[in-house]
């Protein structure tokens, strides 16, 4: 039953299904091949030997020639070349064809005779002052091959000589032939004699020169100049080396010139103009290359290189100074005086604006001020990524002013004027629709102005750009035209990452809002809405449409993910990494701010209904995304909450005020803090019982109970009706300009005492509880009518005031001022100097506008300055401490964020409400009846009558009797919790009409008995109103 039989005798079995005959035969053909692969690799072996050997044994005799030459050399011409003379040089002689033979500029004994023989050639040439006769003869053309050819090897053996020894020679390299007869020097200037321009082989000797790439050697040779004479500052006399430059650069292929075009990667825009502060060696050169048409030239050349994406530049220099940013620097440097040139053209100003747009976007961003401190810096942890490989570049200081400094007022003058001049009136339109020369002069300066935005300081070109130019009507008229007839010119390829199919407004956009920006904060009133300068009331309508439907766009319609959020705006290393986004959030960054600003100028006198900044597409589904945090809604409401409607604005923000409260028991039934305060002493009890109450606690109930002259507690209990009357007379104490915290304006709005100091002496700590107090109204939906001067509110949302602001303050100084600003005369004969008087309380004093204001006269040119130092000191400076104190009170409740959704207009109208008469039909339309009454009863139909009949004041008077605030909900009293109701009191006896009404304004409840006639009603009604008689009345 058992298998018994031997083991080892079981046939093998191949699981892969081979055979034994196929394995063997696998390995005879791995076998085959592995000798084929040793056999070829002997033969390569064998074959490099015989190279190398080849080689050698060729070097080696060529070695042994040269030994051989140099010797005969030696014994005819001598070692210091005493034996030669002018006839050395002609045709026949072997001087020259055995010197170039053997020379080994390595070698010191062929390089002193090198030397020696450019000494000869200076002194032949000086005492004939012919120099072709020297090398040809009297018959040139009969021997130009053979001369040519001497003359472009003797000039190249003379510049390679100098860059093989540069290291030894590098103290003389930028030396001069009148400093000091030296080697270099001998060299150098016996290169410019052999390029004399006069001469008739000088545009072969120079082609012959580019097409050996002489300037990558003299490159070399210049970087190993420059640091040796680093310390010495810009050089006054021309040198040997730039004398050569000055006749190379002129050889640029155009008649008469007949040298050859040569790769743009060993031209001297590549190799030279990227060495750094190139124009500080030479100075002489810098003129001739901005003078002569050759700055065109070579911007052209630049133009067309970066069009095919070619990279011409050479290795960085250092780290430090990287090619692109020596090459911009110098570039730019001299564009001024190019652009300056008559016979610059619009062609030139576009490459140049091109070229200069393309080095700029590879800058990391350029700080202002001082890049040490750190102060301002807004470049974070993501300025290297890992990921994307990204390193942060940081240029040299002085490589950085240079860029900044030639980015000056006058070149942005000279390359808009260039770019402009040619294309139709800025202020004129141009029925014949946009030609290609304006599209083209506007992606140019577009293009250029973008980049420069993210490079530069802002600080140093805004006013130039807004003041001194016409790139606000220019770029408005374009924009105009485009929107009119619905097209959008694409700029692809202005920029090396924009691509064809983003919208054609983007860049014109990017440039003219903030520059439109920066022109509104000094424009006055006068200019804007009567003079209507720069843009007309209409256009700046047109421009609102423009900027919303750009908004809608790019926020909600086609947004994109915005790079860092706000971050990367301000990050240079943003528009690398994330190119069209970058742009496009720009875009919807600087687009809100100035839509927000004209918004402003809108609020201060109307030009166009409010319902223009509203976007079209704002409906339900939006409205109940924009209360939900990380949705794109909540995003648009944060960063332009104009498009959205007030009314829906105010909505989400009582939402966020009532889930706070919420979350914080302001419902609960116990309250835990209740306040006992007596009305003569309202806003000591209430500073003292309030200022002990945490932040979580001040979120809760508070509930309070008065107590009259007489020191008894008036009768009530507290539902919140109490309270919001307590909030009503707290305010009106705190906020009364006799109790010294506050001052009001001629249009009587508050705003800080700047002098508050003098009269109390924790006027600080005031302010910080008014701001707690204000906030706790608007934190509990209870409207106070607290008028403030919209310079104060800016201060809540942390925002800056401006000359235009000043009129509400003090319109005097304002006119004085503008003034001023429009003198003609000379203004430094009115003998004013940077300082202001103040005067508080009769106590006058003097504080100076800068350091050392007071030895600074105000002149026409510092006018401007002087004008926005006045109005910052009087609307931000003077009153930054109280302003501070009040903010942080008031941030203990409100939120930044929440308020952020509204500007200052409408921050006056969630504190106040409506200055407009209060709407009974509204009221009517939203109460309540009990008690028998019903809305047809003839009681309540006399008493609507009556309420209509009564004064503002009055049905104010009222409003505040029945819900004890005398103002209604912002949105309508559909929104009053409770609904106002009214009920009977009482029965139609006649003792029970001879009660007074009475009210319960926790449940915003009046109680009104059924009186006989109008007559009757209306005199309780305003005995009640006007008693005053706190919580007793009964």
């Amino acid at each position: 039953m058992f298998f018994s039989g031997d083991s080892t005798s079981r046939k093998r079995v191949d699981l892969g299904g081979r055979s034994s005959k196929e394995r063997d035969r696998q390995k005879l053909l791995e076998q085959t091949r592995l000798e084929r692969n040793r056999r070829l690799w002997v033969r390569q072996q064998n074959s490099a030997a015989i190279k190398i050997q080849k080689c050698f044994r060729g070097r080696k005799v060529l070695r042994a020639e040269h030994a051989k030459v140099r010797e005969q050399f030696f014994g005819i011409y001598g070692h210091h070349c005493q034996n030669v003379g002018r006839h050395c040089f002609g045709v026949y002689s072997e001087f020259l064809r055995q010197l170039f033979f053997f020379f080994d500029a390595k070698n010191i004994a062929d390089f002193s005779i090198l030397v020696e023989t450019c000494r000869l050639l200076q002194h032949f040439v000086q005492d004939t002052g012919d120099i072709v006769s020297l090398f040809a003869g009297t018959d040139y053309l009969s021997k130009y091959a053979l001369v040519d050819y001497r003359v472009k090897k003797f000039a190249f053996v003379c510049i390679e000589a100098i860059h093989q020894n540069r290291n030894q020679l590098k103290d003389q390299l930028l030396m001069t032939s009148e400093e000091a007869s030296t080697s270099t020097t001998l060299l150098l200037d016996s290169v410019s004699l052999l390029i004399d321009p006069t001469l008739p082989w000088v545009c072969k000797v120079v082609g012959y020169l580019l097409r050996k790439n002489s300037f990558t050697l003299f490159r070399e040779i210049t970087l190993k100049g420059r640091e040796s004479t680093r310390t010495s500052g810009s050089f006054r006399k021309v040198s040997s080396l730039e004398r050569v430059f000055t006749l190379m650069i002129s050889h640029i292929g155009q008649k008469p010139c007949t040298c050859p075009i040569v790769d743009p990667h060993w031209t001297f825009s590549s190799q030279i103009l990227s060495i750094p502060f190139l124009w500080q060696l030479f100075p002489c050169l810098k003129e001739v290359f901005a003078t002569r048409g050759l700055t065109q030239y070579y911007i052209h050349q630049m133009a067309v290189c970066l069009q095919n994406h070619a990279n011409i530049l050479p290795n960085d220099f250092s780290h430090e100074y990287p090619g692109f940013a020596c090459l911009l620097g110098n570039i730019l440097e001299t564009a001024g005086v190019a652009l300056s040139q008559s016979d610059c053209s619009f062609e030139m100003a576009v490459n140049l604006a091109g070229v200069t747009t393309f080095l700029l976007e590879a800058l990391p961003p350029i700080k202002s001020s001082s890049r040490e401190s750190g102060e301002g810096s807004t470049q974070g942890e993501d300025d290297m990524i890992v990921g994307d490989e990204v390193t942060e570049i940081v240029l040299n200081r002085e490589l950085e002013q240079q860029i900044t400094n030639a980015i000056d007022s006058r070149f942005l003058l000279q390359l808009t004027n260039s770019l402009f001049g040619g294309i139709s009136s800025a202020h004129g339109s141009n029925n014949e629709g946009l030609g290609d020369k304006e599209v083209a002069a506007v992606g140019a300066v577009c293009a250029f102005l973008h980049v420069t935005f993210n490079t530069l300081p802002l600080e140093r070109i805004m006013t130039v750009l807004a003041y001194r130019t016409e790139l606000v009507p220019v770029l408005w008229n374009y924009m105009k035209q485009c929107h009119e007839k619905q097209k959008w010119p694409s700029f692809f390829g202005q920029l090396a990452y924009l691509q064809g199919d983003i919208p054609g407004w983007l860049l014109p956009l990017s440039v003219f809002c903030p520059v439109y920006k920066h022109m509104l904060m000094i424009v006055d009133n006068e200019e804007f809405y009567e003079q209507e300068k720069p843009l007309s009331l209409k256009d700046i309508r047109c421009l609102v449409v423009i900027l919303r439907q750009a908004l809608w766009q790019l926020l909600w319609l086609n947004p994109t993910t915005q790079p860092n959020s706000g971050k990367s705006v301000a990050n240079g290393s943003g528009h690398k990494r994330h190119p069209v986004e970058f742009i496009q959030h720009r875009v919807s960054i600087v687009a809100s701010e100035l839509l927000s600003q004209l918004q402003d100028w809108n609020n201060r006198r109307q030009f166009a209904p409010s319902s223009d900044f509203h976007a079209d597409g704002v409906n339900d589904f939006f409205i109940s995304q924009a209360g939900i945090e990380s949705t794109r809604a909540y995003d648009i409401l944060k960063q332009a909450p104009f498009l959205v409607p007030f009314t829906s604005r105010v909505k989400i923000f009582t939402e966020q005020l009532s889930a706070v409260r919420r979350r914080n028991g302001s419902h609960s039934v116990f309250p835990r803090n209740r306040f006992r305060i007596r009305r003569d002493r309202i806003l000591e009890d209430a500073y003292n019982q309030m200022s002990a109450l945490s932040e979580e606690d001040l979120r809760g109930l508070i509930r309070v109970t008065f107590v009259n002259e007489f020191g008894v507690e008036e009768a009530g209990i507290d539902g919140g009706g109490i309270f919001k009357d307590f909030m009503e007379n707290i305010t009106r104490a705190a906020f009364d300009v006799q109790y010294g915290l506050f001052k009001e304006t001629a249009d009587h709005l508050l705003y800080p005492n700047p002098g508050s100091g003098m009269i109390h002496e924790q006027h600080l700590q005031f302010f910080h509880f008014l701001g707690t107090l204000l906030a706790k109204a608007m934190f509990e939906g209870i409207l106070v009518d607290i008028p403030f001067a919209t310079f104060f509110l800016s201060k809540l949302k942390q925002k800056y005031n401006y000359l235009n602001d000043l009129p509400s303050l003090d319109p005097e100084l304002y006119r004085h001022l503008i003034f001023l600003k429009h003198y003609e005369g000379d203004i430094s004969q009115l003998e004013l100097y940077f300082v202001i008087i103040n005067n508080e309380y009769g106590e006058q004093t003097e504080e100076e506008l800068l350091p050392g204001g007071k030895n600074i006269r105000v002149t026409n040119e510092n006018v401007i300055t002087f004008i926005h130092l006045v109005s910052n000191h009087r609307l931000n400076f003077q009153i930054r401490q109280q302003s501070s104190h009040f903010l942080r009170g008031f941030q203990q409740l409100i939120q930044k964020d929440w308020i952020d959704m509204f500007n200052e207009h409408e921050l006056q109208l969630l504190i106040s409400g409506s200055l407009e008469s209060l709407d009974v039909d509204d009221l009517r339309s939203h109460t309540n009846y009990s008690g028998g009454y019903h809305s047809e009863h003839y009681v309540i139909q006399m008493f609507w009558e009556v309420l209509k009949s009564f004064t503002l004041e009055n049905q104010k008077k009222f409003l505040k009797f029945a819900t004890g605030c005398s103002r209604g909900p912002l949105l309508g009293f559909k929104y009053l919790d409770p609904l106002f109701c009214i009920q009977r009191a009482g029965s139609a006896a006649e003792e029970a009409l001879d009660r007074l009404p009475t009210s319960g304004t926790c449940m915003n409840t009046l109680k009104l008995p059924p009186y006989r006639s109008k007559e009757q009603m209306e005199t309780k009604l305003l005995y009640a109103i006007n008693a005053e008689a706190g919580f007793d009345l009964s």
